[in-house]
């Protein structure tokens, strides 16, 4: 790929994750003030935890574009405190005891610009610190678009709203796929040599395909779905992909497409809005 292709490719998925962050912000700009202490079937998170948390994330990722060390500092301050998510309000509340719902978005919006400037001005070579390996820029770009979908997932269930999709969850599904023995990995597990072939259908009707089709692993079904499962948003038994083989089904049961420690995906039936999804 030369330098313009990479910096083509680059700019396409920051538009996408661009369009990500504008979808979920015209979801909650006017949003009544009370919900956004309601909670979430994420883990008991309330709507401000969500922003809260993808806020964070998004100042993490400007810190990561600024430099290493600033990074390495800041994910060292994180680890040291051992708050998990207290950590973050801790951190919002420098700038005052009180913030509002509104107030966080606007908050987050301003950041998340920033953001995806600053991913669509970096060198699409250069690689960039996180947690677990380092990501080019493409990469980082694709993990903030996957970590604000699924995030989204929260307030779209807990509004028992219908979610309108479009092809540039095709990000998504590519780390999804991307991160098959990663998903063993990180639980140190030994990896399944025969990488399950994948065929699914996109928003747009389109089909899409990943790994050699000579085998007896096989997960076809709705790209959402799909992402749905590697995201940890839903259970895959609470999904119509149709999972066959071992190592299809090993790898569906713990799918995690995300940095950091193993998480386990939620219990059957435990996220399941009353909309069909």
């Amino acid at each position: 790929m030369t330098s313009t292709d990479a910096d083509i490719a680059l700019a396409r998925v920051v538009e996408d994750l661009t369009a990500e962050g504008d979808e979920l912000y015209a979801l909650l700009k006017d949003t009544d003030t009370g919900f956004w202490t309601e909670t979430s079937s994420f883990k008991d998170w309330t709507v401000w935890d969500v922003i809260a948390h993808l806020h964070f994330s998004d100042y993490i990722a400007l810190t990561s574009l600024s430099g290493k060390a600033a990074f390495r500092a800041l994910a060292e301050e994180i680890a040291a405190s051992k708050a998990g998510l207290k950590y973050v309000n801790q951190w919002l509340a420098q700038d005052g005891p009180s913030i509002t719902g509104p107030d966080l978005l606007e908050r987050w919006r301003n950041t998340f610009k920033q953001l995806c400037h600053a991913l669509g001005a970096a060198d699409p070579t250069q690689r960039f610190a996180w947690f677990g390996p380092g990501m080019k820029a493409r990469m980082f770009a694709t993990a903030r678009q996957m970590e604000t979908w699924a995030h989204g997932w929260e307030i779209y269930d807990l509004m028992n709203k219908p979610r309108v999709h479009t092809d540039r969850i095709h990000n998504i599904v590519a780390i999804g796929v991307r991160t098959y023995g990663w998903t063993f990995a990180n639980r140190k597990l030994e990896v399944p040599e025969d990488v399950p072939h994948v065929v699914l259908q996109a928003p747009s009707g389109a089909t899409w395909t990943f790994n050699d089709p000579d085998t007896e692993h096989r997960i076809e079904g709705d790209a959402v779905e799909f992402c749905q499962v590697v995201t940890q948003v839903r259970h895959v038994e609470d999904t119509q992909l149709r999972v066959q083989g071992d190592n299809a089904r090993a790898w569906m049961e713990i799918a995690q497409c995300f940095a950091g420690p193993p998480e386990d995906p939620p219990a059957p039936g435990s996220r399941i809005p009353k909309h069909s999804r």
